[in-house]
């Protein structure tokens, strides 16, 4: 339920629009392709980063018939002008729309909106449900903005409204300038990434308002489970600073949203189930990124956690996460 897909094929944005950094692709005679960034190289990455069958036919060799597909965080470009956004947006949602219509038994999409701007961000959310996408990703902060921000809040309004589930990843991770060395932004920064949205989520109380609102943090909630003691003896120590928007306390939210099941670690992973419950513990994989659990769930199938727990994160957690039948796909 955590994949990362990009068109194989996309307008240079940033020659289109005569400014910024937006990605594009430029091809490699080995079949790999260069993400630029604006003119300047960003990652390579390989062909199946887009080639549908081959993701297909990669996902099978560890039993696993059906992905949950998103755009790559760097594409989510909320720095740009929102109208610029929406096209970039539209363009991508429309590519995993066609994907999900050409394969319904293998891919289910999650679309990208221009989060700089509700109004446009709702409109394209009420298309991308109308075209068949069944919930969007977004990042853990907007142009550095928590998203507990009140401009938001019509946006995860609408997505309880039309029954959008919503994916969080981390991106623009803080510090990123002063912990370069070491990819320390992704192995430090993005778990407090995470940690940051789903303590403001709760803190802004958004998740109390809205109640029915199904949140999913990605790599099993970053940092935030893991600290969640420290996280309550904050809210109790200092509601001063704390408490000010929301006086529940911030464990009582636990297993009231989604995580995936990303940890590397099975230890580290018993413990999230133990305070989520595996009903709200979902299989992800961050495919096909290598750090992400590219053995998909290899490290759950030979652990000696039940049956019951197997299946529930393989499928069961997913399937409530997006209100999906599991008959769709048989």
């Amino acid at each position: 339920m955590h994949t990362h897909i990009i068109p194989k094929n996309m307008p240079n944005w940033t020659e289109k629009f005569g400014y910024g950094k937006f990605i594009h692709l430029e091809h490699n005679l080995d079949n790999s392709a260069n993400m630029m960034q604006g003119g300047n190289f960003f990652r390579r990455i390989e062909e199946n980063c887009w080639n549908d069958k081959q993701r297909i036919t990669e996902y099978e060799k560890f039993n696993t018939q059906v992905q949950v597909v998103c755009t790559i965080p760097v594409l989510f470009s909320y720095w740009a002008k929102p109208k610029d956004c929406l096209e970039l947006s539209e363009f991508l949602n429309d590519h995993i729309a066609a994907l999900i219509q050409e394969y319904p038994k293998n891919y289910i999409g999650l679309a990208t909106i221009p989060m700089q701007d509700s109004e446009i961000a709702i409109k394209e959310l009420e298309r991308a449900k109308s075209i068949g996408l069944v919930g969007i990703q977004i990042g853990s902060n907007i142009n550095d903005e928590n998203l507990s921000e009140e401009k938001f809040f019509p946006i995860f309004e609408a997505c309880e409204r039309l029954g959008m589930a919503v994916l969080i990843h981390p991106w623009q991770m803080m510090g990123f300038g002063s912990m370069e060395k070491y990819w320390l932004p992704w192995l430090v920064g993005m778990p407090a990434e995470t940690s940051r949205a789903a303590c403001s989520m709760i803190f802004g109380g958004v998740l109390e308002r809205l109640p029915n609102l199904r949140i999913c943090f990605s790599h099993a909630g970053g940092s935030f489970l893991p600290t969640i003691g420290r996280i309550e003896h904050g809210f109790n120590s200092r509601p001063d600073l704390v408490a000010v928007d929301n006086p529940i306390n911030p464990r009582d939210y636990i297993g009231k949203f989604w995580v995936d099941c990303i940890t590397h670690d099975i230890e580290a992973l018993k413990y999230i189930l133990a305070l989520q419950g595996s009903k709200r513990v979902c299989l992800g994989s961050d495919y096909p990124f290598p750090l992400g659990d590219l053995e998909i769930g290899k490290f759950i199938t030979e652990s000696n956690l039940d049956e019951e727990v197997i299946t529930d994160i393989f499928s069961n957690s997913t399937l409530e996460w997006l209100n999906l039948d599991a008959k769709l796909f048989i």
